[in-house]
């Protein structure tokens, strides 16, 4: 299982430091993708993505094809390097408006990856009464 906030920066050859926890569980390889939802990446064990896409692949054909278009055409699998760094491609880099600081974050089943600064003012603008709100509305 996927936990923990982590803070870290970019370097100068774009790569990011992976903790050691995040990697154990996506593997020695694992994929990296823009998010459809947020303004952030996500990373997925090779088995999770599979299962992520699963459903997808069960739809219509035109939907199916630009849900696959956005996602596979951005994703990338990586393999840390000895220090369990990254390098994050330019285009999913600039996606996530990752300059220099990033903050990683474990969901459960995937982990996500956000420029610090969208993250901290998203964190900032969090309604938790909201959300429990929902949550209890489902029986939660």
């Amino acid at each position: 299982m996927l936990g923990g906030e982590y803070r870290h920066s970019i370097d100068p050859k774009n790569r990011i430091f992976i903790p050691a926890k995040l990697r154990d569980e996506l593997g020695t390889t694992f994929v990296i993708a823009r998010d459809i939802r947020d303004k952030c990446l996500k990373m997925y064990s090779l088995e999770e993505w599979k299962n992520y896409m699963e459903p997808i692949l069960e739809q219509a054909r035109r939907l199916q094809s630009k849900v696959l278009r956005v996602l596979n055409g951005s994703m990338t699998e990586v393999t840390p390097d000895s220090h369990g760094r990254v390098v994050l491609p330019k285009d999913l880099s600039g996606y996530a408006a990752i300059e220099k600081n990033v903050v990683v974050v474990g969901c459960y089943n995937y982990a996500e990856i956000w420029a610090e600064e969208i993250y901290d003012q998203m964190k900032a603008e969090e309604n938790l009464d909201e959300l429990l709100e929902e949550l209890e509305a489902l029986g939660l």
